[in-house]
């Protein structure tokens, strides 16, 4: 009698133990199905952020070529689809070795820049601007100086020169109502000659490299970045 009731409570022990293992098992099985399904749901936001800013890239760069694309000869510039515009003559832009901005360049950009402030600063994409780079550019070498200080030497100059735009590009009579956001999202960078520009034997084009670039970055990465920060 002793030996039979010691064996139900045994059984009745291990059935426990097993039910206590099922549930265990169904909370986790639980557990990783909620993490798969938000997981799921934040892949799917980086993704509907990347389209929503790959369709505002490629209609700001349909509305920056229908605006410019007339003026884009006389004017040694280009627009690629990265939403950068390159002015790349720089026998309008700068003296060799000087910071101060031609007359043909200040030309160009009176009639330019107020344009393009009217397109990104607009309604449709204001909001969705990070950041209006001004991007100075120099071909490598300087006169009789060795690699790494001829670099230095026109990193400074690429600063000068980009500043000096931007101060110019201030002063335009017909910007100063968006002046507040200019300041707030307008940069300049000298990058001396980190980004040369090859032709096609690989040889650098150092007349297309000595350039000054208007690029924008939208907020896409900021607002993924935000998406991935939220998941830790």
């Amino acid at each position: 009698m002793f030996n039979s009731e010691e064996h139900i409570e045994q059984e009745e022990h291990w059935v426990s133990v097993s039910d206590l293992m099922a549930g265990l098992m169904m909370v986790f099985l639980l557990i990783a199905i909620v993490f798969m399904v938000n997981a799921e749901i934040e892949r799917n936001k980086i993704r509907d952020v990347a389209v929503l800013y790959d369709r505002l890239r490629t209609q700001l760069y349909e509305d920056l070529v229908t605006e410019f694309a007339p003026d884009l000869d006389k004017w040694g510039a280009e627009i690629n689809e990265d939403l950068s515009i390159r002015f790349g003559r720089p026998e309008l832009i700068f003296d060799k070795g000087q910071n101060d901005l031609k007359q043909e360049f200040q030309t160009i950009l009176e009639d330019f820049f107020p344009r393009y402030l009217s397109i990104i600063a607009s309604l449709k994409y204001r909001d969705d601007i990070a950041e209006v780079r001004i991007e100075g550019h120099t071909s490598s070498g300087w006169l009789g100086r060795e690699e790494d200080e001829a670099y230095i030497l026109n990193m400074g100059l690429s600063q000068e020169r980009t500043r000096s735009t931007l101060s110019f590009l201030l002063e335009i009579p017909e910007v100063q109502d968006e002046k507040d956001w200019l300041k707030a999202h307008m940069t300049a960078n000298g990058l001396s000659s980190s980004k040369p520009i090859y032709i096609e034997d690989g040889e650098e084009d150092r007349e297309r490299s000595r350039r000054v670039e208007f690029r924008l970055r939208t907020d896409a990465e900021s607002r993924i970045a935000a998406i991935l920060e939220s998941q830790k």
